[in-house]
């Protein structure tokens, strides 16, 4: 089985400055991969490269078994959706019209058909806002537009056979606890089905619960990359953030639980 994405020996550089410098790693159908590390250790340059925001002038960037530059147009939207940190929508349109934009892709008419529609509003059930297709997008909270970027790229993903890739950058950054959960949940589902997913995360006891694999960033390099247990060390996660961490057992899931600061024993 080919790795969906294949990040080989990538670097950057911009004006002298190394922005990243020599990442390696592969991205399995159903693995959940979360990127973390401090604010400039590289995770945004890093997504950029592997969207195509950025061209890869150093080292490679493969996805479904062929160099990214070379995927072309609708054939790789259906296969491969992102959810950035932020969208900025300045016109008015309802809910169901913004998820709906998932299925433009699929769309050989250039209209969308009664499954399309059905598409979309499940895909709102599924992020928890079923009932607001007709809202206006522009009146929803920041966490609920959220969430309704996500349920577009849960359709954009929707019915494509095959690898899929989900890439999300900091898309539990406006959610409140239940959500972020419910939203991880709902990554989880889609590698159980065989999609990879690769988001950036801020929330390192969020990392620790929900993701298979763990690229730790740290001064524009990868520090370790691996399992959660493996990666998120005490050791570790203190050099990459420059601060006190603890990573200790958790009290009743199999993952780290991390704290910040030194835990020391008590007397």
């Amino acid at each position: 089985m080919s790795p969906i994405l294949d990040v080989r020996d990538l670097s950057c550089r911009v004006g002298g400055r190394a922005l990243l410098s020599g990442l390696r790693f592969t991205l399995e159908p159903g693995q959940f991969m979360a990127v973390v590390g401090r604010n400039g250790a590289g995770k945004s340059t890093l997504l950029k490269h592997l969207t195509g925001e950025a061209p890869v002038h150093e080292g490679e960037v493969r996805l479904f078994g062929a160099p990214l530059a070379q995927h072309r147009g609708e054939a790789l939207a259906c296969r491969r959706a992102v959810v950035p940190q932020s969208t900025h929508l300045p016109f008015s349109y309802e809910t169901l019209e913004v998820v709906l934009m998932g299925r433009i892709p699929h769309q050989r008419r250039r209209a969308e058909s009664p499954e399309d529609v059905r598409i979309a509003r499940a895909c709102l059930e599924r992020v928890g806002l079923g009932g607001h297709e007709a809202r206006d997008y522009l009146t929803l909270s920041g966490g609920e537009q959220q969430r309704v970027h996500i349920a577009r790229a849960l359709a954009q993903l929707h019915g494509t056979p095959g690898d899929r890739l989900l890439l999300m950058d900091e898309p539990t950054s406006s959610l409140d606890v239940a959500h972020q959960h419910k939203t991880l949940e709902l990554v989880r589902e889609l590698t159980r089905e065989g999609a990879a997913a690769l988001l950036i995360l801020h929330d390192l006891n969020l990392v620790a619960q929900y993701a298979d694999r763990v690229l730790l960033l740290a001064e524009q390099q990868a520090l370790a990359f691996g399992p959660p247990s493996e990666v998120m060390t005490t050791e570790r996660l203190g050099r990459a953030f420059g601060y006190p961490m603890t990573a200790l057992p958790h009290p009743w899931l199999p993952c780290p639980l991390i704290v910040s600061g030194e835990v020391r024993p008590s007397h």
